[in-house]
Formats: C-alpha cells, structure tokens, sequence
C-alpha cells in the first residue's frame, strides 16, 4: 500500500465518499488509487473553481464533507474564490493537493509556488504530510478537521513521494469535539432582551431551514421581536411553510433605513451585519448607534442546541403559533416578457422539494419575491461575494440530493466565471435547469459607481462594465458544453422554456433575454 492508497481508504473509511476533482501530474497515484475504489464517487470538473464551488453545494445540502482533489499551487489558486464562498458559508471541505516531491522542491520548477501560503490564507487547517507513513493519520486528521465547528475548509498538501512511497493502513479519525454553548445565563438574558421594545433577533447557520426555522418563527411570535436574516446566506427554507422572516437588502442606505428602529440585535447562528463596501460620508454597520450587539452564538457553536434552549426559555410549546407563509401560487404570465413575470413563471411551476441556487445578484430583487408562497423549497445564495458559485454550487447540490430538482439563477457575467459547469452537468446527468439572465454586462457595478457618487459615466467605464460586442450566445456555449437549451424573449417562450427544463431527467439551460 502507498500513500495515496492509504488516503483513498481512509476517506472511505470515514464516510467520505465523493471527489470533485481537477487532477495533475502530482497526483497520479492517488488517480490511481481511487482507480481501485469504484465505491467512490469521482466527479471531473474542468476548472479548478468548479471543484471548489460543488464542493461547497455538497455540503450545504448534504451536511457532511466531500473531498477536492486539485494541482499544485496554481490549482490552489485557481480554486481559491469559490473556497473563500464556502468559508463564508460554514461549509466543510476537504482539499488534496498534491505538491512536487520533497526532493524536487530545492529547485525553482515551474510549478513550484508557496503552496503552503496560499491554502493558510484560506483553510481553517492545513497540513504538508512529510512522509507517506504519516499520509492517513493526516487525512483522518484533515476530515475531522473540515467537519468541525459545523463545517470548515481543511487542506491537506502532499508532496508526490508521500503518495508513491510505502504507506501504513489507513486511520479512523478521533471523536469531533463537541460544539461549544452558550451558558444558561445568557439564554436567558437573551429571552429577557427579545421581550423588549424594538428587539430584533437575526439568526443564520441551520437555523434557516429545518425545524431551527420553525422554531425561530415561533420565538418572533411568543416575544413579539422582528425576525430577521442577513443580505448573504448558505441556506434558507423557503415557500408555504416557512417562517416569515425579513432579509436584509444589499444597498447600504436602505439596510440602515430597514434598522434604523431597532434598540437590541441578538445574534444566533451569524454574524455582525456590516456593509459590503465603504462608501463615502457611508457608515459600515447598519444598525443605530444606541443600538445594542449581543452575540449569543457565533456561526461556529452549537445553533440547533442554543434555538432550542431560547425557544424553552421564551415559553415555546409544540402548540404555539408562528407566522409562515401560505401557498399561493400565481397564474401562468403572458405577453411581454419582464422579470416580475419571470418571477410568477418559476413560482408557478417550481416543484416541492426544489433546490434553488440563486446568483440573480440584480435580475432576483424582480424575480425572487413571488417565491415566497410557492411550493416549499430551499434557496442556496452567495456567501462571500466572490461571483461565479451558482453553476457549481449546483453540481454539488445535485450529486447531493439527486432526487431533488435543481435550479440555478444567474447573471451572463457570473456564470462566464465557471461556465465550465455545464460540461460536469452533462457528463453526470445531472438534473439541473439553468436560467441565464442575458444582462449584456456587470449591471451590479453601474449600481456601486452611482453608490460611489457617479452620476454619468463615458466610454471607458462603459466598457468596463458591457458584455457586448460580440455578445454571448449561451445556447451555443450550453450545446458546446453538450447541454440543451432555448432563448427566450417573451413569456410564452419562456414558460415553455421552464416546463421543458423542469420535465427534463438532465440538464438543460434557458437564456433570457433580459428587457
């Protein structure tokens, strides 16, 4: 047994049995390794970033880690943006990098990079195996690693001898340690606080969806407090069923206007709210300055337990009530295709069960609100900014959950980031319908140069922000990717579009012409 034998067993051993994967020279042997293991799940994807972003889509839907199997430091790199999403969403991965051999790396090879550098500056952990003995106790320790503190991004570098050498057997990871709790003490000063006058509980982590949500609702209902969640969240239950809640709006100045009331934010689950950006004369946190921060668990400590111990204190029972929303569908639109009516469309026809991955970041303001009372569903959004997660993100949803409908929202900008996508999506068949919202350009940035105080702009930053000239035929690009498509410029076109995506086993892909 090798050292790359040694780690494909041990993933297997510890209930890791999936691999996104974008392999090199340097990892031969562990594609040889996995070669002997047809009881893992090997998924190719043709950008490094893809790995990344389904790695993160995996472990929102699944709660449980897959492995990245990447390329030396420039692979690293180039699946850096969609690791610092998954950071920003609590997600657990585990990477497998391999790096030159530990004899080659005195010499100044083109590969050769400060591997180890890149991956501290986003991993929670990370480990170069000095030896192929040492390789499973390393990835035992890597998997425990990415699964604690309710996901984190664990990397583990090995130098190509550590997987051609002679290995050992492969390791069981140690018990995870356990989640840390707030004390009593502050569960129940947190019950006393939501009772209150203008009290605001903003809750995030797996308090979004599940039975967690339900029970934040029926707290918002027993104290009277408002029930809020932030503008970027992993998760979110969604449609008839589900808690009423107020998410907070991107755009600074609005977000204050939404705060601005509020004497008390407890936080449960998430962090501080806090402005993407500074602006001028702008502050960077929206809330009040009387306003009082208190943390009662951080995204990183036990949330199902504390919701429960709040809920307990606040006089939740089985029989209390909370607001939810009601199924209400809307009729099929016609005529003039707007995004309002795309909105209606996907309400409509969206299946129970369905997993939206929503990376609308201008077109949704239209498009989401008539979700709300459609069939129950979950909402996968942007964590960390960092665009281009949708189509991946959705990969790994679907390998996930394959008996759930997948369906991803997108701008013509984010998804040119990972379009590679479409291609992973055809080679698993994996269910998937992709809305491509054709905006001919970066329309977020013609909204953050008005943010900055410009009113009007010329040719260069015209240019800056069109995708234009030529313009980006997606279908074309979906049917290189071997995926099926259509466009669509009117209503009609488009809710055909959607039924044919929706009935399809596959995956298949809508431009919209956007108006």
């Amino acid at each position: 047994m090798n050292g790359a034998e040694s780690l494909v067993k041990t993933l297997l051993q510890n209930g890791v049995d999936t691999v996104f994967a974008n392999p090199g020279t340097s990892e031969m042997h562990f594609v040889a390794a996995l070669d002997d293991h047809p009881e893992m799940r090997c998924i190719l994807c043709l950008f490094e970033g893809g790995t990344s972003g389904s790695a993160d889509g995996y472990f929102r839907m699944k709660r449980d880690v897959a492995a990245t199997l990447l390329h030396l430091a420039p692979g690293f790199g180039n699946a850096f943006a969609n690791l610092h999403n998954a950071r920003k969403a609590s997600s657990g991965v585990v990477n497998v990098v391999g790096d030159h051999a530990t004899h080659h790396l005195r010499y100044e090879s083109p590969l050769k990079g400060d591997l180890t550098g890149i991956s501290q500056a986003i991993s929670h952990w990370t480990r170069v195996s000095p030896d192929a003995k040492s390789v499973a106790e390393d990835g035992a320790a890597a998997i425990r690693a990415a699964r604690s503190n309710n996901g984190q991004i664990a990397t583990l570098i090995l130098p190509a001898n550590t997987a051609w050498d002679e290995a050992v057997s492969p390791a069981v990871y140690e018990t995870l340690p356990p989640l840390t709790r707030p004390s009593g003490a502050e569960v129940e000063a947190a019950a006393r606080r939501l009772t209150s006058d203008n009290a605001a509980l903003i809750i995030g982590g797996e308090a979004l969806f599940g039975r967690p949500q339900e029970l934040a609702g029926k707290i918002a209902s027993k104290t009277g407090c408002r029930l809020l969640a932030d503008t970027l969240i992993p998760r979110i239950s969604k449609g008839a069923g589900s808690a009423k809640l107020e998410q907070l709006v991107y755009p600074i100045t609005p977000k204050i206007t939404q705060m601005e009331r509020l004497a008390s934010l407890t936080l449960l689950g998430t962090n501080r709210p806090v402005a993407f950006f500074a602006y001028p004369d702008k502050p960077s946190v929206p809330e009040p300055p009387a306003c009082t921060i208190s943390e009662l668990c951080t995204p990183g400590m036990d949330i199902a337990w504390t919701i429960e111990a709040l809920a307990d204190a606040v006089g939740v029972s089985e029989q209390t009530q909370f607001q939810c929303y009601a199924l209400d569908l809307p009729d099929m639109p016609s005529g003039q295709l707007t995004l309002e009516k795309v909105g209606h469309a996907l309400a409509a026809l969206m299946p129970e069960n369905a997993v939206l991955c929503n990376e609308s970041i201008t077109s949704g303001i239209s498009v989401m609100p008539p979700t709300k009372t459609a069939r129950p569903h979950d909402v996968l959004g942007g964590t960390g900014g960092a665009i281009g997660y949708s189509l991946p993100c959705a990969v790994g949803a679907a390998i996930a959950c394959p008996d759930r409908k997948i369906i991803t929202l997108t701008g013509d900008g984010s998804a040119m980031y990972t379009l590679q996508s479409l291609w992973t999506m055809a080679r698993e068949s994996l269910d998937v319908t992709v809305v491509i919202f054709a905006n001919r350009g970066y329309q977020i940035l013609r909204h953050e140069l008005a943010n900055v105080g410009v009113d009007s702009y010329g040719q260069n930053a015209s240019a800056m922000f069109d995708v234009e000239e030529p313009l980006i035929d997606w279908i074309s690009l979906a049917r290189g990717h071997g995926v099926s498509g259509a466009r669509a410029d009117d209503m009609e076109s488009f809710c055909k579009a959607l039924e044919t995506g929706l009935q399809s086993d596959g995956p298949y892909l809508i431009e919209v012409t956007c108006p």
